[in-house]
């Protein structure tokens, strides 16, 4: 296999490491790629690779990035609860199991809602419901999750891991439009009273959900949008599909809107938590 680096015989699987890496979706803003290398006997592994920014004002910072091998690292160290585990091991055979957020995103998501205290939440996008479960598993017994999607199936699924992690008490499963479903909250009067929202959906969508959920969400409450890097597409000029540019689109809003704070973290496919301010 031919590629940018100089690779020694090896026994090491280092080659898929880098190939994976160097065949990822370019990203415009990095202009340098390098390698850690160490020696073990007479071969030379590539460890984690690092980017710097081609802007010499941040300081050449170096960033690492993630390979298989790291990322199963990470893997290791995120605390799954058995009931998730099940669920997302279920979830893998099932078509469109990449819709399924990360372990570690499922950590993040539900340690901001314990930061919060938060007792009332809503999810926008459920599939079969392993974010949901992870903060329903963290929610107060008087705590109250809002689950809304379009697909009965993969909702099927989700109510019976709520119901085996015997949280099903806490969460309102909403099968239809979500649009029309937080719209309804609003008119019932619902506005202003929740701490916290995730939104994994019709990415085309973004903008029309997070302006219902800004309405519905507390000051200092928090909404989290999901795949805001879009496998890297966002970054790349030569990729122009509705999708990609609905998420550049909105993540542009986001950086311009003062009603929110914000922090777009690269974790699972790209996060952006906002924070409600006053203001809004």
């Amino acid at each position: 296999m031919a590629t940018g680096l100089a690779l020694n015989r090896c026994s090491v699987p280092v080659y898929r490491t880098a190939d994976t890496f160097l065949n990822r979706p370019p990203i415009s803003v990095v202009r340098n790629l390098k390698f850690n290398r160490r020696l073990i006997g007479n071969c030379s592994i590539t460890t984690a690779p690092f980017v710097t920014t081609e802007d010499e004002k941040y300081g050449n910072k170096q960033v690492i990035s993630l390979t298989p091998r790291l990322y199963d690292y990470l893997l290791s160290n995120v605390r799954e609860p058995k009931i998730l585990k099940q669920l997302r091991e279920e979830t893998s055979k099932l078509r469109g199991s990449q819709m399924q957020v990360s372990p570690e995103q499922a950590q993040l998501l539900a340690m901001l809602v314990q930061i919060l205290g938060a007792e009332r939440c809503i999810e926008v996008g459920v599939y079969t419901g392993y974010s949901s479960l992870a903060v329903a598993l963290v929610l107060p017994e008087s705590g109250c999750l809002v689950a809304c999607d379009t697909d009965s199936n993969a909702l099927e699924v989700a109510e019976r891991y709520y119901e085996l992690a015997g949280v099903s008490h806490k969460v309102i499963v909403k099968h239809g439009l979500a649009a029309e479903t937080l719209k309804s909250m609003i008119e019932n009067g619902e506005g202003s009273s929740y701490d916290f929202a995730f939104v994994d959906a019709d990415k085309r969508m973004y903008q029309d959900y997070f302006e219902l959920l800004l309405q519905l969400v507390r000051v200092g409450g928090i909404i989290v949008m999901d795949n805001v890097l879009w496998h890297g597409r966002v970054a790349d000029p030569m990729v122009n599909d509705a999708k990609t540019i609905s998420i550049r689109n909105f993540n542009k809003k986001l950086m311009d809107d003062e009603r929110i704070s914000i922090s777009m973290v690269p974790i699972g496919d790209g996060m952006t938590i906002c924070r409600k301010q006053d203001r809004a």
